[in-house]
């Protein structure tokens, strides 16, 4: 499921969650780490439309891992 919010007139976030096995979730994973190691823009299609975003030389990185009795996450985030 992927979804658009227009946060205000300058900020637009993309959210898409799917359930994939451990190698798909990687096989997404690694082209994002290709195009941030190699280039200053990472692109993005979703819903047919394509999305561009600069990438800068520096991120900061944030790491979090949530284990409950049901559930676990990881999530990471780069933020500039």
């Amino acid at each position: 499921m992927i979804g658009t919010k227009e946060v205000s007139r300058d900020l637009m976030e993309i959210t898409e969650k799917v359930r994939l096995s451990r190698e798909d979730a990687a096989a997404r994973l690694q082209p994002l780490a290709e195009a941030l190691a190699r280039h200053n823009e990472v692109e993005f299609e979703r819903g047919g439309v394509r999305f561009t975003v600069h990438a800068p030389d520096e991120f900061n990185f944030k790491l979090e891992i949530e284990i409950g009795e049901d559930e676990r996450e990881l999530e990471v985030e780069l933020t500039w």
